[in-house]
């Protein structure tokens, strides 16, 4: 199960991490541009004219709005909002009609830096290391709170730190497909240390890759006004406050898109045509932590809180309250039978306290990391 565990959640989050070509908007297609209070620059760009639509599949798409329906919760109607003490996603105030796309410090698009080497199409070597809950079974969305850290990843790397949840579907080894959103600690990003708010979509064949990270290629529409590639914040602290971002994942019977959601706030949709496995269901998703890059095994980053799963509330970093999206559009609390947690490397990062509670799965987990190889 570990090996499952630390191969296609990992592959796909560390995958999506790297490198695409710069498929961004540029200075004629912005109505606006808006620096936020943490330096971020955003340009306001037509929301028909965002860098989705330049994806040959999603030629004349038109875009949805909002889903055609919302899964449900068997006790409570519509899924809301934890009441927990909330962490906030960047929100930018851009135009009707506009959706926000962040800019590199000169004014530019953002361009992800890759793990490539100089031989072209050869890939550098990249290691990863995972630790949190995992589900197989038919899954059609996901609901999760995940506490959000800021762990501390050496800068001038590329490697990153991640709290994640992740839907994936691998009819065979041939093929995988995923999407997944949460929070990544990436100092190459933009320079700092901040948790950012991020998503990720894949499509891994023997033949090839397609990595997609925010806006950086065309795929995901964006609908609203949160700003993918922005702080969160406050965050938590140890043995100090502790503050969590909800994320939903869930399909859409009818379209059969993929939305995003935080809490009550659409985000957008991964339409159905990206997609050849995944456009049925998922059949794994995972929830937890993950590092990865480059060098990462000569200093392996903090996970979580930095701390270990043992130390509980307050002091480890946790997802709870998950629930998936069954074949009915309904949230249920995954068969936890069909669930594990587990660490890909126990001399790193911890998980502790896997259970089923009320309101769904839990787990606790993360690491100091610095650990031999």
């Amino acid at each position: 199960m570990v090996e499952h565990l630390a191969t296609r959640a990992i592959y796909f989050l560390s995958y999506a991490a790297l490198a695409f070509g710069n498929q961004g908007c540029n200075d004629q297609d912005a109505i606006e541009t808006i620096l936020t209070k943490d330096g971020d620059r955003y340009k306001c760009v037509n929301i028909n004219q965002q860098p989705s639509l330049h994806h040959p599949s999603l030629i004349n798409h038109k875009i949805q709005m909002e889903p055609s329906s919302y899964p449900t919760d068997l006790h409570n109607g519509s899924l809301s909002a934890v009441n927990n003490s909330l962490a906030e996603l960047p929100a930018i105030s851009c135009p009707i009609g506009t959706i926000p796309i962040l800019q590199d410090i000169k004014g530019g698009t953002i361009n992800i830096l890759s793990f490539h080497t100089k031989e072209f199409g050869e890939r550098a070597e990249v290691h990863f290391s995972v630790a949190g809950a995992k589900t197989n079974d038919d899954i059609y969305g996901t609901s999760v709170s995940i506490n959000v850290y800021e762990p501390k990843v050496k800068e001038k790397t590329e490697d990153i730190s991640t709290s994640f949840t992740v839907l994936l579907n691998a009819q065979n080894d041939s093929h995988l497909e995923g999407i997944g959103a949460g929070s990544i600690v990436w100092p190459s990003f933009r320079g700092d240390r901040f948790a950012r708010f991020h998503i990720s979509w894949m499509d891994r064949t023997h033949s090839g890759h397609t990595q997609c990270y925010d806006h950086e290629c065309p795929g995901f529409v964006q609908v609203g006004k949160i700003g993918l590639g922005g702080r969160i914040s406050p965050v938590s602290i140890y043995n100090g406050p502790q503050y969590e971002i909800n994320v939903l994942l869930f399909k859409d019977p009818k379209s059969k898109d993929w939305w995003l959601a935080s809490g009550n706030t659409l985000i957008g949709y991964w339409p159905s045509q990206l997609f050849t496995n995944l456009k049925d269901k998922a059949i794994s998703a995972f929830w937890g932590g993950q590092v990865g890059g480059p060098t990462v095994q000569q200093n392996f980053p903090e996970m979580g809180s930095g701390h270990l799963a043992s130390e509980g509330f307050g002091k480890a970093a946790f997802v709870r309250d998950i629930k998936i999206v069954d074949g009915n559009n309904e949230y249920v609390k995954p068969d936890i039978h069909k669930s594990f947690s587990a660490s890909s490397k126990t001399t790193c990062y911890s998980v502790d306290s896997f259970g089923q509670g009320e309101s769904g799965l839990h787990v606790y987990y993360g690491g100091p990391g610095g650990c031999n190889s």
